[in-house]
């Protein structure tokens, strides 16, 4: 084959792929030219279907058109864990509703010979009564001596509640540290007696040999660390007697609070000193909660024979009657009726009286 021959096929060859080319790129345009056409038909809406915007009265407002918030995208947040429930504590006793006093003394029978007829009161009312000793009052006679004066507390109660039973004992030991014995009416919570058993300081305040001479004065005055129970358990320190008193509180969660003169008043001299420190520490544990302090209530002591008297009648008769009903268990001031208990020395005297006084009587020093 010539030169020219092949020169002339090459050349149809270019022409014929250059034909080919235009031919496909035609086909493409001519595709998506129908494409489009055929999509502006079915997107494009019907003029004939879109209405016109209504023309708002003068007296109508035209709320703008919401705009469609973006979907938030989902953020992962960490969860918190609730709070812990707070701790129950052992000694806590509720009150359904009513009120509570919570009455702290030194001795088993303070409370009916001061504070009565305030806590006969309160147990006629509905009240819920807690009431607290903080010695055993044993005056170095043994733990015979101090489960008599006990036994004769809880008869005296069941006086005030109108109801002879047997009561339920159960020992507890505090977040405080301290052991204690509480004991409640079988089927009646409202009342509770709670013993801490700590040694009786004597009327001198220098306490007994049968207990080694400790008291809450020298335990207060930081004379001793610590205080034993005369039935044995674990020590109590200052401040866990005061922790053991908070503790009470805040589990009685009460509405009054009862107790003794405490040192510094003008009403403190005289007084028994376990008393006064009884007085003291309430007050140190308690006085600064604003939700107790208003109803502390301190009561007047061995002082109150200097006082007028300021019961008589049916109220006093009830306060001697429950009074006698202790007495059959204490061979120290044993009085068979009411006369007799009216005639016992000194005793006679400050059942006749209670005075009770607030803070703000206390003519501190």
């Amino acid at each position: 084959m010539s030169r020219a021959s092949v020169r002339t096929r090459r050349a149809r060859r270019r022409r014929r792929s250059a034909a080919l080319i235009a031919a496909v790129v035609l086909a493409v345009v001519v595709i998506a030219a129908v494409a489009g056409i055929f999509s502006f038909a079915v997107l494009r809406p019907d003029p004939s279907s879109v209405s016109a915007p209504a023309t708002p009265s003068p007296s109508s407002s035209v709320a703008p058109t919401p705009t469609a918030s973006p979907t938030p995208s989902p953020v992962t947040s960490a969860v918190t864990a609730p709070a812990p429930e707070p701790p129950v504590l052992p000694a806590a006793q509720g009150c359904d509703g009513a009120t509570t006093v919570m009455s702290v003394w030194a001795h088993p029978d303070d409370d009916i010979i001061f504070a009565n007829p305030t806590i006969s009161d309160a147990i006629d009312a509905g009240d819920c009564v807690r009431t607290v000793f903080v010695t055993a009052g044993d005056a170095g006679k043994g733990m015979r001596y101090v489960e008599a004066r006990e036994l004769g507390i809880l008869r005296a109660y069941n006086d005030m509640r109108g109801t002879q039973g047997l009561w339920d004992t159960t020992d507890l030991t505090l977040t405080s540290g301290a052991h204690v014995r509480r004991l409640t009416p079988t089927g009646d919570p409202r009342v509770s007696v709670i013993f801490l058993r700590l040694p009786d300081g004597n009327i001198t305040g220098a306490g007994f040999a049968d207990t080694g001479f400790a008291t809450l004065g020298h335990l207060f005055d930081g004379g001793i660390p610590a205080l034993s129970p005369v039935s044995g358990g674990a020590h109590v320190s200052r401040d866990q007697l005061l922790a053991t008193v908070r503790e009470l509180s805040t589990g009685f969660a009460p509405g009054r609070v009862l107790t003794h003169i405490p040192r510094g008043s003008a009403f403190a001299p005289g007084d028994h000193p376990d008393h006064s420190v009884v007085g003291s520490v309430v007050r140190e544990a308690l006085a600064s909660d604003p939700a107790v302090s208003p109803g502390i209530r301190y009561f007047v002591g061995y002082p109150s024979a200097d006082l007028p008297r300021n019961l008589d009648g049916a109220v006093l008769d009830a306060k001697v009657d429950t009074y006698r009903i202790y007495t059959q268990q204490d061979e120290v001031i044993r009085c068979a009726d009411r006369a007799a208990c009216l005639g016992t020395r000194k005793f006679g005297e400050w059942l006749r009286r209670s005075y009770p006084k607030a803070e703000a009587e206390l003519q501190l020093r």
